[in-house]
């Protein structure tokens, strides 16, 4: 029997788990389970859809090691006991968008432009409502029960590892560098990598003495083994990596090489380039990530990608292969424009605008300019994206393109121009597992 890897990809929609060779690379079988739609999720619903995928996986039995990529940013609460407290706050939970800037202003005393220089110095972002940080500043002033309850504060990807391993001790808690990036609270740019208790007491509105009392998840090196899986499952043969968040694993699935960039059109819009030194922006739009190598991931996200093309695609009544086609057949919009902020947008950041199509006519108000203008606007988006990391000195040399969006022959097409750079679309692969697979061989 050969000693397989796994590598799971929690994201906000369903668990995924792929069984790799990890001699050889090649995945062996692979398993699937959907989540409960919405922006917040009690974790027990991960676990359970954890569960599923490993039976439609035929077990694990032959594994030697595990890591587990998740969604970024989303705030798990612990009690004392190990109980989760309320259901988590997903990143695409916008609630906290004033939290964000309540806490941008006061680091600044109020001056929101020094507020935005003094968080990217400290943590290499500014807190917007997909931030953790902010998620807890909202509870603590909408719910203020629940804050005063927390024993811990954890990312999903640290919850699924703790949950595997069968541990009940908080003291068990582990992430690693490209999740702890993420919280708005662990000093990314520095090299001082540890967490900013005096930002965590900031957001929960306590002292840094109390903010010292919630345990916070250790940071694990890249190739280090947290923990073994849970016995009673029948695990304890599994090491457990430290795992990563998602787009750090899609990084490391795609394996990018510096100045290369992910361009991922899944539910958000992600653009990652792997870097070996930190990008500092002090206009605060890219998040200064770290990577799940010990290098970095600066990132630009938008919070409207493929939906995009979901949303107009229902307003015209076509499928996508349908859409794709009514998009190619014209050589332009004519003027017509789609702003795609449909659920706000977070690059720029503008939580709460809405979408619009603009510059109509007689002429353009036709299903293939509409489709054309759509394909247009979401490419449009992502160049923002792009440009802003440029803007902070970064250089982009290539661009693999992965994600639901960019199975549509029109996004592909018209991408090289829009985006001004080469363009590769790579064979479709759970890229997150993949890269949680591969670091899970490494340990």
């Amino acid at each position: 029997m050969k000693p397989y890897v796994a590598g799971v990809d929690s994201s906000t929609q369903s668990v995924k788990i792929v069984i790799m060779d990890p001699i050889t690379g090649q995945v062996v079988r692979e398993g699937r389970a959907c989540h409960p739609q919405g922006t917040e999720v009690d974790p027990t619903y991960w676990w359970e859809a954890f569960l599923t995928a490993v039976e439609e996986a035929s077990g694990l039995d032959d594994v030697r090691a595990i890591s587990f990529g998740g969604q970024q940013h989303g705030m798990v609460c612990l009690d004392k006991n190990g109980e989760v407290i309320r259901p988590a706050l997903l990143w695409n939970d916008t609630r906290s968008a004033q939290a964000g800037k309540d806490l941008v202003k006061e680091l600044g005393s109020g001056d929101e432009g020094l507020g935005v220089k003094e968080w990217v110095y400290r943590t290499g972002s500014v807190p917007v409502a997909s931030i953790t940080i902010t998620k807890l500043r909202w509870l603590a002033d909408h719910e203020p029960d629940n804050a005063a309850k927390i024993a811990a504060v954890c990312l999903p990807h640290d919850w699924l590892s703790w949950k595997f391993s069968g541990s009940t001790r908080l003291e068990d808690l582990a992430t690693d560098r490209s999740d702890a990036s993420g919280t708005g609270y662990f000093k990314t740019p520095s090299a001082d990598q540890s967490y900013d208790y005096s930002l965590l007491a900031r957001a929960l509105r306590i002292s840094e003495a109390e903010a010292h009392k919630i345990q916070l998840p250790r940071v694990a090196g890249p190739r280090e083994v947290i923990g073994h899986g849970d016995a009673d499952h029948g695990w304890n043969h599994i090491a457990i990596g430290p795992g990563c968040g998602d787009n750090a694993g899609a990084a490391l699935g795609l394996k990018l090489s510096p100045g290369e960039a992910m361009l991922s059109l899944g539910t958000s819009g992600v653009v990652a380039l792997r870097s070996d030194k930190p990008i500092v922006d002090p206009e605060g739009i890219i998040t200064g990530f770290a990577d799940a190598t010990g290098q970095w991931l600066p990132l630009a996200c938008t919070l409207n990608a493929s939906r995009i093309i979901d949303a107009m695609a229902a307003v015209l009544g076509v499928d996508y292969q349908q859409f794709s086609e009514l998009a190619l057949s014209v050589d332009s919009a004519r003027g017509l424009e789609l702003t795609p902020y449909f659920e706000g947008e977070r690059t720029p950041n503008l939580p709460n605008a809405t979408a619009s199509l603009t510059g109509m006519t007689l002429d353009n108000c036709r299903p293939a300019y509409v489709a054309r203008a759509s394909v247009e606007g979401l490419l449009s988006l992502m160049r923002g994206a792009m440009d802003a990391m440029r803007s902070a000195g970064a250089e982009v040399t290539k661009v693999q393109m992965v994600g639901g969006g960019a199975k549509l022959e029109a996004v592909r097409v018209l991408a090289p121009d829009i985006l001004g750079v080469e363009v590769e679309v790579p064979e479709a692969s759970e890229y997150v597992a993949l890269g949680a697979a591969r670091q899970a061989a490494m340990i």
